[in-house]
């Protein structure tokens, strides 16, 4: 079958064996290329099939997009539903470090499926992994009413950080910073940052987006950072320190009173189609894997979230 790797030559799609791990075979219909994959082909990063956001169909026709992380389900954060803390060992990310989803078909743990919600499409549903990102980042802010909300970074989690706040019922701004992320953020009625916010959501991962959130948060308010720092976080001194700024991490997605947040992203996407009509730009077959990686690390070409369909 085919699959995405990285190699000497850069991305390509090459040969790889049939799937034979235990669990549900899934034909994959839509994966979803990252800002880390696209930096993680930039720096060679190669030995596995990429693909973290993905979503397929079983044998039984059922649709399913896919929860990605590998986890022991036993410890003390599994148990209380922290699976993105889990201590064991073979705790991970499928499609980072080991083989995902960018490819003809791929077998995932029973406990990886998350089944589909009428209105979501399987060729959207890729979407919903990132869409959890964003929903736990979002939950993690604890909004409580009359919150200003704003989010810096027009990017697909940005914007689909936007969208589950406005689900919530808050009111949203972002901050961007191409115009076709200004029309998109239009689409999905958030409008433009400015004045001050009791919460302000990093979705930029750069120094001078962080500083932006610094500046825009108000006295004791919170950043939630949901941009990834590979090294140290760039948090502003004098500005965090003076307006007594409260900084909330938030990584990947969990389980809260027994629900996922992959389940209430999929009901998110679902229950508003604009969103993946907006959010997803570009479209590639799987052939053309390399071009769709050179047009997802483009921001500035218009792209906001890259698929490649099998």
């Amino acid at each position: 079958m085919r699959a995405v790797r990285n190699t000497d030559q850069g991305i390509l799609v090459v040969e790889a064996d049939e799937p034979e791990a235990p669990g549900v075979r899934l034909t994959v219909a839509s994966a979803g290329i990252c800002g880390t994959d696209v930096n993680f082909a930039a720096g060679g990063v190669q030995g596995y099939t990429y693909g973290h956001e993905f979503a397929g169909t079983a044998a039984d026709g059922r649709c399913y997009a896919v929860e990605p992380t590998v986890y022991c389900g036993e410890c003390d954060q599994c148990r209380a539903g922290h699976v993105q803390r889990c201590i064991a060992p073979e705790h991970g990310t499928l499609g980072i470090f080991r083989d995902g989803g960018m490819s003809d078909a791929v077998t995932v743990p029973e406990n990886m499926l998350v089944p589909l919600p009428d209105g979501l499409d399987v060729r959207d549903a890729c979407l919903v992994e990132p869409a959890s990102v964003a929903w736990h980042g979002v939950r993690s802010a604890a909004l409580t009413p009359g919150e200003r909300v704003a989010v810096v970074g027009g990017g697909s989690i940005g914007l689909l950080a936007a969208a589950a706040i406005r689900q919530r019922g808050f009111d949203v701004d972002i901050e961007v910073r191409h115009k076709h992320q200004r029309i998109a953020a239009e689409r999905l009625e958030v409008g433009s940052a400015e004045g001050a916010y009791d919460v302000v959501i990093d979705a930029a991962g750069s120094e001078a987006g962080l500083a932006r959130c610094a500046e825009l948060t108000r006295r004791g308010g919170r950043v939630v950072l949901l941009g990834v720092y590979q090294h140290t976080v760039p948090i502003p001194g004098v500005v965090s320190l003076v307006k007594e700024l409260t900084y909330v991490h938030s990584i990947a997605y969990s389980r809260h009173d027994g629900i996922r947040d992959a389940e209430q992203a999929a009901a998110l996407l679902a229950g508003n189609p604009t969103i993946a009509q907006t959010v997803i730009t570009h479209r590639f077959p799987l052939d053309e894997a390399a071009e769709a990686f050179r047009v997802a690390g483009d921001r500035a070409s218009g792209a906001i979230k890259v698929v490649l369909h099998p």
